[in-house]
């Protein structure tokens, strides 16, 4: 339902997104638990990263700025996970989880994927608007959350903030 309504709304998602600084800080909180079915069916858990800095990305197969972003995921995934970084998305599609795994095995990405439910989404939310990127230090702290596309340097650095 949640997806729909963002689906829905995209055009004024798309309004506001243009209208929104290139990122939207907020004041640093400890990173809520949570736990999500993957893609594959298997349970994905905040706490067992525990320690690592964490970038979390709320998307959808449907959502273009989120297509555009997701080499940039996995270009710091692979580039930052020798030091500990875990990048995951979570995806609001309403499609089934096989038909989102697809689409991120077309796109070449080899970060987790896993479906947000609304609990996730009320916990770190509201989320209205995707892509909305959360970034968690080692201390289990979100230190930045960004509304909207996000280039490959700008990344690159919040995640070097991360380290």
């Amino acid at each position: 339902m949640r997806a729909s309504l963002i689906r829905s709304s995209l055009p004024l998602i798309v309004l506001a997104w243009a209208a929104l600084p290139s990122f939207a800080e907020e004041a640093v909180r400890t990173a809520p638990a949570f736990v999500v079915k993957t893609v594959e069916g298997k349970s994905l858990k905040l706490a067992d990263f525990k320690g690592r800095p964490v970038v979390i990305d709320f998307w959808a197969t449907w959502c273009k700025p989120c297509r555009a972003a997701m080499p940039h995921l996995e270009t710091v995934q692979k580039r930052y996970e020798p030091q500990g970084l875990v990048v995951m998305g979570l995806s609001v599609d309403e499609e089934e989880p096989a038909a989102v795994k697809k689409y991120a095995q077309k796109m070449g990405v080899s970060f987790r994927i896993a479906m947000a439910d609304e609990r996730v989404l009320d916990l770190y939310g509201p989320v209205r608007s995707i892509p909305t990127t959360f970034f968690i230090n080692r201390q289990g702290e979100v230190v930045r959350r960004v509304v909207g596309y996000i280039d490959e340097d700008t990344l690159d650095g919040y995640v070097k903030e991360l380290l």
